[in-house]
C-alpha cells in the first residue's frame, strides 16, 4: 500500500514525539510491505514566526492532497499575548478538512493500573472512547462579540451535524461492546433537547446497541467513580473538550492520549492531546506514547489498515509492561528512559520480537 502523509511537527515537543512516531512508522512499512511517502510542513507557532500565520496556504493545500495528516503539539508562552495564535491554525485546519469526528480513546492496559492516580481497582478494565463533534458549537457558532461591559457566545447546532456525530458514535459502538453514552445538558440547554431527540430517533436504527443518557455534571462524576462502565461516550464540542481532558488522567498522563479526527470524505487528523510542553523541549523527557498511538490510529481509520495499527499498540503496551517508563510516568520503579530510549523500544518490538509476532493474532 501507498499512502501520502502530511507531517506537523509543530512546537515544542511536537518535533521530538514526531520523529519518534515516524521511526515506527518506517518499521510498520518495513515489517508489513507497505510505502509511507511523508512531506513535512510549517504549522502552528513556528508558522507564525516564518509566515505570519500559523496555517500558511502551502500548508493546507498540502494536507488536503494527502491521505492522513499527523500532527504534533502546537501553542506556547512564545505567542500567548499575540493577536494571531497558534491555536487558530488548528481550529482552522479542523474547519477546512471538515474533521466533524474527534475520537479519544482512554484506555487503561492490563497490569498497568497502578499508572493511574485513581485507585487501581477503580481503573480496571476501563477501556472506551469519546466521540466528539469538533467543528460546531459554541467555539464556532455566531455571533461572538466582545466589548469592556458585555460579552456573548453563541452556541448552534443543526440538526445534520448532531445526526452524523450521533451515527458515527453508533457505528463505532457495532464494533466494540455496543453501549453508546450520550451526554448532554438537555435540562437546561435547546441544543441538548434536539441533541437527546435525535439521540433517541437514532436509537431505533441501532437496536443491537444499547443507549444511556447522562448530564453532563453527572457524566464528569461517573468517569472518575465508574469508568469502566463506558464503551462509547458522544457529546457536542464544548462537553466533549473537557471531558476527555478530565478522563485523560484515568490512564496516567495526558502523553499516552491518543486522538484521531474523521472526516467523511478526505485526510483525516491525527494528533496526541497534550500540549507543546515548550518547558521540557528539548530535555529528552517527552512522552511519545500519545504520538505513537496516534500514528496507530491513523493505520486503522484512515488506511483501514488493523493489524498494522494492533501491532503499534502492541508494541507500546509490551514496552510497558517490561517496565520502561518517562518522566510522566515514573513511579520510581521500572527504567527511567529518554523520549528517544522509549520509542527505541517500541521500535524494537514492532521489528524484532517474535512475542509480537505472536500475539499479534490473539491481540487483532
Amino acid at each position: 500500500m501507498k499512502k501520502k502523509i502530511t507531517v506537523l511537527p509543530g512546537d515544542g515537543i511536537g518535533p521530538e514525539v514526531m520523529k519518534g512516531a515516524l521511526q515506527v512508522l518506517e518499521g510498520v512499512a518495513a515489517r508489513f510491505g507497505h510505502e509511507f511517502q511523508t512531506t513535512e510542513k510549517r504549522f502552528g507557532g513556528t508558522a507564525i514566526d516564518q509566515d505570519g500565520k500559523p496555517l500558511p496556504d502551502d500548508t493546507l493545500e498540502t494536507c488536503k492532497n494527502s491521505d492522513a495528516v499527523l500532527l504534533g503539539a502546537v501553542g506556547g508562552p512564545k505567542w500567548d499575548s499575540q493577536t494571531v495564535r497558534p491555536e487558530q491554525g488548528l481550529l482552522a485546519l479542523r474547519k477546512e478538512l471538515n474533521v466533524f469526528a474527534n475520537l479519544r480513546p482512554v484506555t487503561v492496559f492490563p497490569g498497568l493500573e497502578n499508572l493511574s492516580p485513581l485507585k487501581s481497582n477503580r481503573v480496571k478494565g476501563a477501556d472506551f472512547v469519546f466521540v466528539r463533534e469538533l467543528t460546531g458549537g459554541i467555539y464556532f457558532s455566531e455571533p461572538k462579540t466582545r466589548d469592556e461591559k458585555h460579552a456573548v457566545d453563541t452556541l448552534s447546532y443543526t440538526r445534520e451535524e448532531i445526526t452524523r456525530i450521533i451515527e458515527k458514535a453508533y457505528e463505532l459502538a457495532r464494533v466494540r461492546r455496543k453501549k453508546v453514552t450520550s451526554v448532554d445538558k438537555a435540562n437546561v440547554l435547546e441544543t441538548s433537547k434536539l441533541w437527546r431527540e435525535i439521540v433517541e430517533e437514532t436509537a431505533k436504527k441501532y437496536s443491537d446497541v444499547e443507549t444511556e443518557h447522562l448530564l453532563v455534571d453527572y457524566a464528569a462524576m461517573r468517569m472518575i467513580s465508574s469508568p469502566s462502565s463506558f464503551d462509547v461516550v458522544v457529546t457536542e464540542n464544548m462537553f466533549g473538550d473537557i471531558l476527555s481532558d478530565e478522563a485523560s488522567v484515568i490512564p496516567g498522563s495526558l502523553g499516552m492520549m491518543p486522538s484521531a479526527s474523521i472526516s467523511q470524505k478526505g485526510p483525516g487528523l491525527y494528533e496526541p492531546i497534550h500540549g507543546s510542553a515548550p518547558d521540557i523541549a528539548g530535555s529528552g523527557k517527552a512522552n511519545p506514547i500519545g504520538m505513537i498511538l496516534s500514528t496507530a490510529m491513523m493505520l486503522r481509520h484512515s488506511f483501514k489498515l488493523e493489524k498494522e495499527a494492533a501491532a503499534v499498540e502492541l508494541a507500546v503496551f509490551e514496552t510497558l509492561q517490561a517496565g520502561y517508563r518517562t518522566q510522566d510516568i515514573y513511579d520510581g520503579t521500572g527504567n527511567l528512559v529518554s523520549t528517544k530510549e522509549m520509542v527505541n523500544q517500541i521500535h524494537f518490538r514492532m521489528i524484532e520480537d517474535s512475542t509480537s509476532a505472536t500475539l499479534l493474532e490473539v491481540y487483532v
